[in-house]
């Protein structure tokens, strides 16, 4: 049962999700707002939605191993499992300039997180601090007019606008993709704290692993796709935006609304991974401007042996 509602949660996310995307954004091409405005506000926090929406229902039933394992797995699997699978596929080209400035950012709110964490917990002081950074790094992309992670979010938003043609009926399925999320949300935090008590494993490590994964399933197929299109650097832009939002917007949404604590051993350990997959993306990316398949092997194995220890 507890598979199935894991199972059934994930399909409802990912769904509700496209869904609520869709008709976002053709409610706001209606409205005459730019591509660059859509692409980075809601398909930005749309595409961010499964694990904010996952991420606010554990912490508020008191789940924190999966509230904040949710987003650190997420950031660590984007690295590690996303691109490497992306660069073995084909080799991740990288714009020096967009990813010089992107890059300081997806240190940054890695560094930020990294520091919260060691206090025990991520209270309102927290989030505010990722919500700033958030407005920030929205500022500095729509006054530079184009960054990696502006331009792979304004070509999403243009592949979204195939919705429906009516405002009304657009503005239905927004609401019904928001319904579907949340109830996606419940199922998969329910079925992710009776498999722990099933097996005998702390919510943190099903939080890392299984619900960080799934919900991070529509940056995966989206970076497979871009991959096998010839358009790697989709794939990185798409990662760096996810890694930046899942901090920034989605911790910084939770600590805000509700604070959360910080299991013992996600500090011990899993917030130093996700540190040192952020320092490793950075100096592949730099290395050669680009990510070989090689590179991208080597981070595939790496992600296998982090799931492998956690597993243990």
């Amino acid at each position: 049962m507890d598979l199935l509602l894991i199972a059934v949660g994930l399909v409802l996310l990912v769904g509700g999700g496209e869904a609520l995307v869709r008709g976002a954004v053709t409610v706001a091409e209606r409205a005459k707002v730019p591509p660059m405005v859509i692409g980075l506000t809601l398909v930005g926090f749309g595409t961010s939605m499964p694990e904010l929406v996952t991420s606010l229902q554990a912490a508020w039933v008191g789940s924190p191993g999966i509230a904040v394992g949710n987003v650190v797995g997420s950031n660590i699997a984007n690295i590690l499992l996303i691109l490497g699978v992306a660069a073995a596929i084909a080799p991740v080209a990288v714009s020096s300039t967009s990813f010089t400035r992107d890059s300081l950012f997806v240190l940054g709110s890695a560094a930020l997180l990294i520091a919260f964490a060691l206090t025990g917990s991520f209270g309102r002081l927290a989030g505010f601090t990722f919500l700033a950074g958030l407005a920030v790094f929205l500022f500095l992309a729509f006054r530079g007019g184009s960054s990696g992670t502006a331009e792979v979010y304004e070509h999403e938003a243009e592949a979204a606008h195939a919705g429906p043609s009516s405002v009304w009926m657009a503005l239905g399925l927004f609401a019904g993709g928001l319904i579907v999320t949340i109830l996606g949300a419940r199922a998969l935090v329910t079925g992710a704290i009776g498999m722990a008590q099933s097996f005998g494993v702390s919510e943190a490590v099903i939080g890392l692993t299984i619900v960080a994964v799934g919900t991070s399933l529509p940056e995966l197929v989206t970076s497979i796709i871009a991959a096998r299109k010839g358009q790697s650097d989709v794939a990185l832009g798409n990662i760096i935006g996810s890694n930046v939002f899942n901090i920034f917007g989605i911790l910084g949404v939770v600590a805000l609304v509700q604070p959360v604590s910080v299991p013992a051993e996600i500090a011990a350990f899993d917030i130093w991974v996700m540190g040192a997959a952020t320092i490793l993306l950075v100096a592949l990316c730099r290395t050669g401007w680009r990510v070989t398949k090689a590179e991208g092997i080597a981070l595939f194995g790496l992600y296998c042996a982090y799931i492998g220890w956690v597993a243990l």
